[in-house]
C-alpha cells in the first residue's frame, strides 16, 4: 500500500503479519508505479481502506463480500457495492435495494451511499481494494488478495458470531478455505448469486439474506441491522 491509508488499530494485530511480507511490499512498489505514470486509480489514496476504517474488528457483525471497487470517476469510496452521494446508483445495488425491499419493505432509497451499513458493523470489503480507470479487475493478482483473505479469516476467528454473505462465484471461492466457515462454523454463511443483472434472475432475488441475518444475529444476542439506507 501507499500515501495514507493506514491500518486503523483495531486490525493492525491481523494484518501486520502479512504487510510484512514481500508480496505486500510488491503490491505498494506496484501502486507507486502505477500512480507515478499518471493512470487514474480508484479509490484516492486515503479511502482505500474505508471499510477497515468505518467498520472496527470488534464490531463486525456481517461481512460483504465485493469484487473490485467501481472503475469510473467519482465512484468507488471504499466500500463495496457502494458509491458516493449524487453518483448515479450501480445495477447490482438497484438490485440489492429491490431484495431488501421485498424481504423487509424497506423503501428503496434515492442514493448508494452504504456508509450507514458500515457505521453498524456491516463490513463492505473488496477483494482488491484499487482499480484503474476503466479497466475492471486491471489490480487483480497484485497483492490485494493476501491482504483481504487476511481481513477475512480475522473475522471467521472471532468468538462472537457474524454472518458471510457471499454473493456470486467470486464471493464464495475467497471464503471456500478460510478456517472457522466451513461445516459446524458458529458463523452463518449465506450464499446467493451475484445481484448483477447477468446473473441476480437465477436466484438472487427472493434470497431473504437481510431478514435471516438479522435474525440470526438477534437469536445470539447481537442485535439486528438495521438496514435503512437514508
Amino acid at each position: 500500500m501507499s500515501g495514507n491509508d493506514a491500518v486503523p488499530p483495531s486490525w493492525r494485530e491481523a494484518l501486520d503479519p502479512v504487510l510484512a511480507t514481500p508480496e505486500a511490499r510488491r503490491l505498494g512498489g506496484f501502486l507507486k508505479a502505477e500512480e507515478a505514470s499518471g493512470k487514474a486509480i480508484y479509490p484516492p489514496r486515503g479511502v482505500r481502506l474505508a471499510a477497515l476504517d468505518l467498520t472496527p474488528l470488534d464490531a463486525v457483525k456481517v461481512v460483504i463480500l465485493g469484487q473490485d471497487p467501481y472503475h469510473g470517476p467519482g465512484q468507488a469510496h471504499g466500500l463495496s457495492f457502494s458509491v458516493q452521494p449524487g453518483v448515479r446508483v450501480p445495477p447490482s445495488l438497484v438490485n440489492i435495494y429491490k431484495e431488501l425491499h421485498a424481504d423487509l419493505g424497506l423503501p428503496i432509497p434515492g442514493h448508494g451511499n452504504l456508509t450507514r451499513w458500515a457505521e453498524q458493523g456491516v463490513l463492505l470489503l473488496n477483494n482488491s481494494l484499487t482499480v484503474e480507470d476503466g479497466k475492471p479487475a486491471s489490480h487483480q493478482g497484485k497483492g490485494w488478495e493476501a491482504i483481504t483473505d487476511a481481513v477475512v479469516a480475522a473475522v471467521a476467528a472471532k468468538a462472537d458470531p457474524c454472518v458471510f454473505l457471499l454473493w456470486g462465484s467470486h464471493a464464495r471461492k475467497k471464503a471456500r478455505n478460510v478456517p472457522g466457515l466451513g461445516p459446524g462454523s458458529h458463523h452463518l454463511v449465506l450464499t446467493a448469486p451475484h445481484p448483477s443483472p447477468l446473473s441476480a434472475h437465477t436466484g438472487w432475488f427472493g434470497c431473504r439474506h437481510f431478514s435471516q441475518a438479522n435474525a440470526f444475529l438477534e437469536s445470539h444476542g447481537r442485535g439486528a441491522v438495521d438496514w435503512r439506507v437514508d
